[in-house]
């Protein structure tokens, strides 16, 4: 016999009884569907415990590391803290550190949280305005850095983004919660091609995966297409090339779509012309970020140039980030 604990009441599981069938038995209310492991209707995340590596059985490995699991298919071997998806986001408290112009729209936010803060490069965090509302920012560090790093580009109108912009303040409190998202950097395949793809501050999560691919010490092929429309929405070009100067398996290209491309940009779409480049993906690992329109024509892509769709990791900013001031 195990104990659940789940929506802050403990339940009792025992040996032969599915986690999923036990914790609906006793009344509460877990999404299923399949009850096989296939549709994973059923995904829940161990807060506290390990669970069985059956019930993990088909997940991402970016899932598995966040200790995701089926609960149709799991059997609990010990005592377990579980939830569904996203449903325990602590508010904490977190001090900017450093504000800095990463270009003329681009500001970089570095926030300090209050209490510990377990992030994977890559994840993203909700920010919350003073009035309550909040806005998801990609975090552009690694979790070595000790802060976080968000890239925030001002939106014409942008309640947020206007308020970071013009009165965010160094010292200042604000409030966030997270980390969410599972478009992060997996060790342990080291030798495995990366391709890297973003727009606009798509960059952010990506410079965060590459940072922390490097520091693991990633040997395999890594490529970085970053565009933007114009070269002002390019940024972080000088970093970006002092790391492929030192790191020779890095190669970083900065593309510009909508204007004549001044050296030493390259002239055309990030996405297209990483394809146009690598026409077989097999056994590469994609990463996706930014414009919804580009990540989803890439992802189809990437998957018919041969990468599997365990290996492609995306980060689309909906429509109304694009279109207002989220990210």
């Amino acid at each position: 016999m195990t104990l659940i604990r789940y929506e802050g009441k403990t339940f009792e599981v025992g040996a032969e009884e599915s986690l999923l069938d036990s914790l609906n038995a006793q009344g509460a209310s877990i999404p299923s569907s399949c009850r096989s492991g296939l549709c994973q209707t059923c995904l829940m995340q161990a807060r506290s415990g390990t669970p069985p590596e059956s019930s993990q059985e088909g997940l991402l490995d970016a899932l598995r590391l966040e200790h995701y699991f089926l609960a149709c298919i799991c059997y609990p071997t010990e005592d377990l803290e579980v939830s569904l998806p996203g449903a325990l986001r602590t508010v904490i408290a977190a001090s900017v550190i450093r504000l800095e112009r990463l270009s003329e729209t681009i500001r970089l936010v570095a926030l300090k949280p209050e209490v510990p803060m377990t992030f994977r490069a890559g994840q993203f965090i909700h920010l919350f305005h003073e009035t309550g509302i909040s806005r998801n920012y990609s975090i552009a560090g690694i979790p070595s850095d000790d802060e976080i790093h968000l890239h925030v580009k001002r939106q014409p109108g942008g309640k947020v983004s206007g308020w970071i912009h013009e009165s965010l303040e160094v010292n200042q409190r604000v409030s966030l919660s997270g980390p969410s998202g599972f478009s992060f950097y997996v060790p342990g395949q080291f030798e495995q091609p990366l391709l890297l793809i973003g727009t606009g501050t798509g960059l952010a999560p990506l410079f965060g995966v590459l940072r922390d691919a490097l520091s693991q010490g990633h040997k395999g092929p890594i490529k970085l297409f970053h565009g933007s429309r114009s070269s002002e929405g390019l940024y972080l070009v000088p970093e970006l090339k002092a790391l492929a100067d030192h790191y020779s398996h890095f190669e970083y290209r900065a593309c510009v779509s909508g204007e004549e491309s001044p050296h030493p940009y390259e002239r055309g779409r990030a996405h297209a012309l990483a394809f146009q480049e690598l026409s077989d993906l097999k056994g590469w690992r994609v990463f996706l970020s930014g414009h919804p329109g580009m990540v989803k024509e890439a992802q189809m892509t990437a998957f018919l140039a041969g990468a599997s769709l365990r290996d492609i990791r995306v980060d689309a900013f909906t429509f109304s980030q694009v279109a207002s001031d989220e990210r």
